[in-house]
C-alpha cells in the first residue's frame, strides 16, 4: 500500500503553516542551536546566523522530516514497516524515527556506498539491502519492495509531511531570533528542507527573504524554476553529494518557485572556504551541503555591498568522508581568494631563482595596506637550458589580487600565467611537476625541513656556492611549523666536502634520498 499525498487538494501555506505547527519531530530531534558566527559577521560586517542541524543526533536535519512522515502512519502501516531509498542522511533519519517507533525499517543502498554510512544505518536498527550501481537503481527497487511488501515509502523530500516536519527548523528559528531578519540561505537538493521554511517564514514574517543555494553543477531547481517546468539534469557534481539531486520533487517545485525569492550558485572552491570558516567559528566541520548557506551569503554580501544586516544560514548536514577533508583544505585557501596559484617562467641561469625570490618579497599591496606574503607552494624541475618553468602559490591579502601580481611578475621580466581559477592546474597539475630530466647530471636528491618563517628560503639561497645549481624543487605549505621541501641540487663530486660543511652550517634537518629507489625510477634519467 503506497502512501504518496492524494493529488486532488493542492495545499496552501496555511495548510502547511498548520502542519509544522502540529508536527511531530522531538521525538527523535532536538531544537537546535541558533548562534552568531562570530569572526564571520566581524569580516562580512553583517551578523551571520548558523543554526545547528549538523548536531542532531544523526548529524543532518533529515530526521525530521522522516519521523513526522513516520509519526503520521497509522498502526497497521507501522506494522508492515516503511522503506526508503538513500545512501546519505536520509537513510539515517528514517532507520533512527522507525527505531523509536519500533517499526522496521528496509533502506536500499547502491552497492557501491561506502561501508561506513552502511554501518550507520545497520547501528540504528535499519535494514540494508544493496542494489544497483547508483541512486536511480536503488530508488527504483525500493519502488518495487514497496508493492510487493505491502511497505510505505519514506520519500528523502517530495512529500506534504517530511516538508512540515523539515519546516520546524524555520519555527525554532524565528521563535530564537525575534529581531531583523533580513534572508535565510538555504541548501537545496530535491527542495524538501526550502519548501518547509519557506511555507513557515512567509506565513509568519514575509519580509524576510528566503533564498535557495545549489551547488553551481547540480542546479536542478534553479533551471526548473527558470524554465517554468521540472528540468531533469542528465548529471550532476559529487562533491556535495547532500544535494546532489538530478531531478527536484514535483510539490517542492511547485512550492518553491512561488515561494523562494530567488536563488544562488556557488561553486567546489567558495563551499570549501565556507566549510572552513564554519570550522573557524564553531570548531566544527561541516559537509559540504551543510556549508552551502554560508557560501553564498559571503557570495551575496559582495555582490550587493551590504553591512548591517542579519542572516540566517541553516547548517543542515555534518556527515563529511574523512578523506575528503584533505581536499577542503587544499581548496579552501584558493576559494577564500587567501591564496593565488601562478606559472612563472624564469630565465635558466644563475640568480634567476634568487631574483624572483626576491620580487616576491618586495610585492606591493594592490588593495590598500600592508599585505605580508608568504610562498604557499614551489614547484620547479628542470627541463630546458633556456627557461625554467615553475608552479608558485602566494598569499593574498584581497580579493581579485592574483591577475594584479601576475601582471608585476610580467612587467618585471618573470612572465606569469594566473592559474588561480583554472581547476586543471588545481586539481592535477599541481602534482605533476616533475619526472625525469637529462639536463639533471650530477644530481644529488634531498628532503628538508625548513622553519616556516619568511627569509627561511633566501637563506639557503645565499649561502648555496655559485657553482651549484638547483634543479628539482618541491614545496607545499601543509600547516605545519616547519616546511618539507625536496630539493634536486647539481653539485660536483669536487664539491662534496664543501656541500656537506654548507649543509652543517645551513642547520636545516635533512636526509639525503639521491639512493632511493623510488627517486630513480620517477626522476633520474
Amino acid at each position: 500500500m503506497s502512501t504518496r499525498p492524494a493529488k486532488a487538494h493542492t495545499l496552501t501555506p496555511a495548510d502547511y503553516l498548520k502542519k509544522i505547527l502540529t508536527a511531530r519531530v522531538y521525538d527523535v530531534a532536538q531544537e537546535s542551536a541558533l548562534e552568531v558566527a562570530k569572526n564571520l559577521s566581524r569580516r562580512l560586517h553583517n551578523t551571520v546566523l548558523l543554526k545547528r542541524e549538523d548536531q542532531q543526533p544523526v548529524f543532518s536535519f533529515k530526521l525530521r522530516g522522516a519521523y513526522n512522515k513516520m509519526a503520521h502512519l497509522t498502526p497497521a502501516q507501522l506494522k508492515k514497516g516503511v522503506i526508503c531509498a538513500s545512501a546519505g542522511n536520509h537513510a539515517q533519519g528514517v532507520a533512527l524515527g522507525a527505531s523509536r517507533l519500533g517499526a522496521k525499517a528496509v533502506i536500499v543502498m547502491p552497492v557501491t556506498t561506502p561501508a561506513l554510512k552502511i554501518e550507520a544505518v545497520k547501528a540504528l536498527g535499519g535494514e540494508v539491502v544493496l542494489h544497483g550501481d547508483s541512486y536511480s537503481d536503488a530508488h527504483q527497487h525500493a519502488l518495487t519492495l514497496e508493492k510487493k511488501n505491502g511497505m510505505t515509502f519514506v520519500h528523502p523530500f517530495d512529500d506534504p509531511e517530511v516538508i512540515a516536519g523539515q519546516g520546524t527548523i524555520a519555527m525554532e528559528m524565528l521563535r530564537q531570533h525575534q529581531g531583523p531578519l533580513d534572508a535565510v540561505f538555504v541548501a537545496i537538493g530535491g527542495g524538501g528542507l526550502i519548501s518547509g521554511v519557506a511555507n513557515y517564514i512567509k506565513a509568519v514574517r514575509p519580509e524576510i527573504k528566503v533564498i535557495g543555494v545549489q551547488m553551481d553543477d547540480s542546479s536542478a531547481m534553479m533551471q526548473s524554476v527558470a524554465k517554468g517546468q521540472r528540468v531533469a539534469l542528465t548529471d550532476v557534481g559529487l562533491f556535495s553529494d547532500g544535494t546532489a539531486v538530478k531531478l527536484v520533487g514535483e510539490e517542492t517545485f511547485r512550492i518553491s518557485r512561488t515561494l523562494v525569492d530567488s536563488y544562488i550558485t556557488v561553486d567546489t572552491d567558495a563551499v570549501c572556504a565556507a566549510i572552513k570558516d564554519v570550522f573557524v567559528d564553531t570548531r566544527s566541520i561541516v559537509e559540504p551541503a551543510g556549508a552551502l548557506a554560508v557560501a553564498a551569503i559571503k557570495q551575496y554580501v559582495a555582490a550587493h555591498k551590504t553591512k548591517g544586516e542579519t542572516y540566517a544560514a541553516i547548517l543542515c548536514g555534518a556527515n563529511m568522508n574523512f578523506d575528503r577533508l584533505r581536499f577542503v583544505a587544499e581548496r579552501a585557501e584558493v576559494g577564500e581568494e587567501r591564496e593565488a596559484l601562478f606559472a612563472v617562467t624564469i630565465p635558466e641561469q644563475p640568480g634567476s631563482l634568487r631574483r624572483f625570490c626576491e620580487l616576491i618579497g618586495q610585492l606591493p599591496s594592490f588593495g590598500g595596506g600592508k599585505t605580508p606574503r608568504s610562498v604557499t607552494e614551489f614547484n620547479y624541475r628542470l627541463s630546458d637550458a633556456d627557461q625554467a618553468h615553475v608552479f608558485v602559490g602566494l598569499t593574498t591579502g584581497v580579493k581579485g589580487e592574483s591577475s594584479k601580481i601576475a601582471t608585476h611578475f610580467t612587467k618585471h621580466g618573470f612572465e606569469a600565467i594566473d592559474l588561480t581559477h583554472d581547476e586543471l592546474a588545481k586539481e592535477h597539475l599541481r602534482h605533476m611537476v616533475g619526472g625525469h630530466s637529462a639536463l639533471a647530471q650530477q644530481e644529488r636528491l634531498l628532503r628538508f625541513e625548513f622553519p616556516e618563517r619568511p627569509g627561511a628560503l633566501m637563506k639557503f639561497l645565499l649561502a648555496m656556492r655559485p657553482g651549484w645549481n638547483i634543479s628539482l624543487f618541491h614545496y607545499r605549505n601543509q600547516g605545519a611549523d616547519y616546511g618539507r621541501i625536496l630539493m634536486g641540487l647539481q653539485v660536483p663530486k669536487a664539491d662534496d666536502k664543501a656541500f656537506a660543511k654548507f649543509l652543517l652550517t645551513l642547520g636545516y634537518p635533512h636526509v639525503e634520498e639521491t639512493k632511493n629507489p623510488a627517486y630513480r625510477l620517477f626522476l633520474q634519467r
